[in-house]
């Protein structure tokens, strides 16, 4: 014997779903953030980061970045590049040697958007 299904009327105009509470992200912002999200998105840049956080002033010398890491020094600049152009760290030249800063206001931002 089939089992019956009850069926519901939605044309009273009553509401399947909650409401949202709050804006959601738009395309020009969930874009941006997928960047900044995949530049995160690698063990190497991951530790890049945390050795430059973790260093007095939170900056480091490209010099002092290759060994912790275990890459060659091409390798350590690309992904330098991709977290700088994602906007968590700054560089700065000096003599022959690139020093990387920590923006932790780029921190903040992924932060502020995982606490939802």
């Amino acid at each position: 014997m089939p089992t019956m299904l009850e069926v519901t009327d939605v044309s009273a105009g009553s509401v399947c779903c909650a409401p949202l509470v709050t804006e959601p992200l738009g395309q020009t912002d969930a874009e941006q953030l997928a960047v900044t999200l995949k530049a995160l998105a690698d063990p190497a840049r991951l530790r890049l980061l945390s050795i430059v956080a973790s260093s007095e002033g939170q900056e480091a010398c490209v010099c002092d970045l290759i060994e912790p890491v275990g890459l060659s020094q091409p390798t350590v600049s690309h992904h330098l590049k991709v977290l700088t152009e994602a906007g968590f760290l700054s560089r700065s030249k000096r003599g022959t040697w690139a020093y990387y800063r920590l923006q932790p206001a780029a921190l903040a931002g992924v932060t502020e958007f995982l606490a939802i």
